[in-house]
């Protein structure tokens, strides 16, 4: 038996390989499934099954381009309605994997059709589960994210209390634990950094797994501390339910090198967004006026479906040479299925066309601190609220970038405002996205928050544990 976790750190997001004897399993897969076809085809064997844990919201599962490649059969657990061939298999059901066996065991509560798929061994012994959203190393997943049901968040965490205690915490201490995230996604409020564990450890450790918890408690603790999740959540999980366009006719549709000419005749079309995936101290440098900021080095998949709220807007990309096919594989992750093309040439076409850029003023920690305190600057601090409310710059407004279009409105355009967040990532986007909106001077600050807190002369609030990551 071998087994193999696949994680992608921008999502926080874990699919993982199955293989005995000649037969594989590929559980929780992304959207662009050659890796997976690659690593069974290396190792001599074929993709049996493609599980899935539940109706995903966070990204977009390369469930149906996967099984159309390889024959795979898809595979959900009790009560999921799928809109295309798919099996569903009843609570306790086993299925035969080369060697081994894997017991679906229904776990509902994140979802209603959230299941747990248990490995037993060449001994039918029980060796590791595959949880999903249900069991994550030291949380468990949100009851707030199932998609058109009459079941209150509450409910939902009723169910998920019984799941745990009936389905997963009576299975033998050494079974590991394999969730579909850690820390990082938004489908938990505060997951460890660690991967996987021995359920005996998260028994241990995990709030949740406590075994004198009564279920109003574990209702309580589990739906305190959750904020409205990403909008585009709630669009992956209808993908995901409903079908999709195949990654291979997204990446053949974005991967469209368009001479200055024809990216500004695209610009003209209604609805239309520019997004720009540079490093962020070249976009601050200068970039094309009403263009958004989402870099590609750091979390872009999730920043892209939290900004940009129309999943069909045509989109035009800048991006640094060679990194193209990146930004469209990670855009289709969460469900960007309309990329129109990149600026040959990037900016540097711009450039040389004679087209003006627009820029963002930067500041340095220091110089920033000396002149909030000696001229006063209207502050905005784009980190999400429980950062905000663990420490922060005295006098700062609290405008988080996840809900910035529901704070827009609050903004005076004429006035100057300086932004910053923890590192300068997230503070980029919210000035272009409040450039775009029409506020005429923004500046921001070079290394946020946590370059300005270490100075002598800062004045932060004092300091206080987070207890949510939301």
């Amino acid at each position: 038996m071998e087994i193999e976790q696949i994680y992608t750190g921008c999502l926080a997001e874990a699919a993982y390989y199955i293989e005995s004897n000649g037969e594989a399993a590929i559980v929780d897969p992304l959207r662009e499934v050659e890796p997976y076809i690659a690593m069974a085809e290396k190792r001599g064997a074929k993709i049996k099954y493609v599980l899935e844990t539940h109706f995903h919201a966070d990204f977009v599962s390369g469930h149906l381009d996967l099984a159309k490649k390889t024959g795979a059969k898809i595979v959900y657990g009790p009560t999921a309605v799928a809109n295309f061939d798919a099996y569903i298999a009843e609570d306790g059901e086993e299925l035969s994997l080369g060697n081994i066996k894997i017991k679906v065991l229904h776990t509902p509560g994140h979802t209603m059709e959230s299941s747990t798929f248990l490995v037993l061994d060449e001994n039918n012994k029980p060796h590791s589960i595959y949880s999903g959203d249900t069991l994550f190393i030291g949380d468990v997943g949100r009851p707030d994210l199932a998609v058109k049901t009459h079941l209150t968040q509450e409910d939902l965490a009723g169910h998920l209390f019984e799941s745990l205690r009936n389905k997963i915490m009576p299975l033998p201490n050494d079974v590991i634990v394999y969730p579909g995230h850690g820390q990082g996604s938004a489908c938990g409020k505060n997951m460890s950094k660690e991967t996987f564990d021995t359920l005996g450890n998260q028994k241990a450790t995990n709030y949740a797994l406590r075994a004198d918890m009564t279920k109003e408690e574990f209702i309580k603790e589990v739906t305190t501390g959750l904020v409205a999740p990403p909008q585009y959540f709630p669009k992956n999980a209808v993908m995901n339910k409903m079908g999709y366009t195949s990654f291979d006719d997204v990446m053949s549709q974005g991967l469209n090198f368009l001479s200055i000419v024809d990216f500004k005749a695209e610009m003209q079309k209604e609805g239309t967004i520019i997004i720009d995936t540079r490093h962020y101290s070249k976009f601050t440098a200068g970039f094309i006026p009403q263009s958004i900021f989402i870099g590609i080095d750091d979390n872009f998949a999730p920043w892209m479906g939290v900004l940009i709220e129309d999943l069909d807007a045509p989109i035009l990309m800048i991006a640094d040479e060679g990194r193209e096919e990146e930004v469209i594989t990670r855009m289709a992750r969460v469900g960007y299925d309309n990329p129109v093309g990149f600026l040959k040439g990037g900016i540097e076409a711009w450039v040389a066309d004679g087209s003006a850029l627009d820029n963002i003023n930067n500041y340095e920690p220091r110089e920033f601190i000396e002149t909030y305190k000696t001229q006063g600057l209207e502050v905005l601090d784009v980190r999400k609220q429980s950062e905000f409310e663990s420490q922060h710059l005295e006098g700062a407004e609290n405008f988080p970038l996840d809900f910035i279009y529901k704070s827009l409105g609050q903004l005076n355009k004429d006035k100057a405002y300086t932004v910053h967040c923890a590192g300068g990532y997230r503070s980029v986007a919210a000035a272009s996205i409040m450039k775009k909106y029409g506020v005429k001077d923004v500046s921001n600050v070079l290394g946020g928050f946590n370059a300005m807190k270490v100075l002598d002369n800062a004045p932060v609030s004092a300091f206080h544990e987070q207890t949510t990551m939301l």
